[in-house]
């Protein structure tokens, strides 16, 4: 895992709209970023972003986060991440 610091190079900027993403520290804002990382994610899309997201963070991080965060995580992302990771399937608004 390639912890890099410059998350400006690997999402877009639109999904951190209302903070600079330039001040952005994997670690400390990681309650924010993996999150809006999927936010936008696809059935399409979803290996590419997964993909960024393991540059940055261990699928524990990825799923404790997805499983707790207040975020708007379609249940389809959620899906996929937990079939990615051979977790108990999660979803973030009831079915």
């Amino acid at each position: 895992m390639n912890r890099r610091q410059n998350i400006t190079a690997i999402f877009p900027k639109h999904l951190f709209w209302e903070v600079d993403m330039t001040r952005l520290n994997p670690q400390r804002d990681k309650n924010l970023i993996i999150p809006r990382a999927l936010f936008a994610s696809t059935e399409d899309t979803f290996i590419d972003d997964i993909e960024h997201l393991e540059e940055l963070y261990s699928k524990n991080e990825i799923l404790q986060t997805l499983r707790s965060t207040k975020e708007r995580i379609s249940n389809t992302v959620c899906e996929l991440v937990a079939k990615r990771y051979h977790a108990k399937s999660f979803a973030r608004f009831a079915l």
